[in-house]
């Protein structure tokens, strides 16, 4: 095995046991919990030995890894403080833990204004990118924990479709005109009041009485997007993340902006607590905020 590949998967390893989970440890390294999982089988198949338990309370070290976790936890703490104090070694690098649909649906689209502006910059976000990925804390981190974090925008959540959806809607009885219409879900809607969708926009709005949560399950809204492009069925999804779509007219809303829910929580920023002292961090950051205030007002017009 790779000292590179060794040493993440003994990272992705100690954040499982950390965090509990897979998922709390993908949302740590900006990965999917399938990636994580990958990279803790690569370590469990070198060693020719089980590393893990699932318990009551989460995920457990076995008897193996168990008397080895104290010393994991204590180098990846030495490693994050080497990586501080070896930063000057990467001025023009920049490091980014998001939430994947955000940086893929959100950031990406933008993300070539900023580089024409500063080409010498280079990025690593989610652990892929222009440079590889570091074992130490990211440089800033996007997600929907506002917690000691600064808010970027508020977004709301809309029902969208293909073009050619639309006509399906305007034949069908305005009260409940989306009764037998395919429905798309993201998987997380499914789980809990957290994600808001289709069961939580007809019991505001109507339109439909019965299989509200039927239909296909998509693990993320990249996915899910790919088939709403192709009038495969209809979703609901965050603005933000669709406005590209929305103005090409690879998607539509089939109904009035006013019809939308809240996003229980907004994006959020957290700096690593040293980031303010390296200027492509600042430059970065003050584009990152100009660019969530023009979503923000493009939310606030639409809606």
């Amino acid at each position: 095995m790779a000292i590179t590949t060794h040493l993440k998967s003994l990272q992705a390893l100690e954040l499982a046991v950390r965090e509990g989970s897979l998922k709390g440890a993908a949302e740590r390294l900006g990965i999917t919990p399938a990636a994580v999982g990958q990279r803790i089988r690569a370590l469990e198949n070198y060693l020719s030995t089980d590393l893990l338990l699932r318990g009551r309370s989460g995920l457990q070290p076995t008897k193996e890894l168990d008397a080895a976790i104290a010393d994991l936890r204590v180098a990846f703490e030495a490693l994050d403080r080497a990586t501080e104090l070896l930063d000057f070694q990467r001025v023009s690098e920049i490091h980014i833990v998001a939430d994947p649909d955000w940086a893929e649906l959100w950031l990406a689209p933008r993300l070539p204004e900023f580089r024409e502006q500063h080409p010498n910059l280079r990025f690593c976000i989610n652990g892929a990118g222009d440079v590889p990925v570091r074992l130490g804390s990211p440089d800033l981190r996007i997600d929907c924990d506002s917690r000691n974090a600064e808010i970027l925008f508020h977004d709301i959540l809309v029902p969208i479709t293909g073009p050619d959806n639309t006509r399906r809607i305007a034949e069908g009885d305005p009260d409940h005109d989306m009764e037998g219409m395919p429905l798309l879900h993201l998987r997380a809607q499914l789980d809990g009041d957290d994600h808001p969708g289709w069961v939580s926009w007809f019991n505001t709005y109507g339109h439909r009485e019965s299989g509200q949560d039927r239909g296909v399950n998509y693990p993320n809204a990249r996915l899910a997007l790919d088939a709403v492009r192709q009038n495969v069925g209809f979703l609901v999804c965050g603005l933000s993340l669709i406005l590209q779509d929305l103005k090409q007219g690879s998607v539509v809303n089939p109904f009035p902006f006013s019809k939308h829910l809240p996003a229980t929580q907004p994006y959020a920023l957290t700096l690593r607590h040293d980031a303010k002292n390296r200027p492509a961090i600042a430059r970065f950051v003050n584009w990152l905020r100009n660019k969530a205030r023009e979503t923000q007002a493009e939310i606030d017009t639409l809606k």
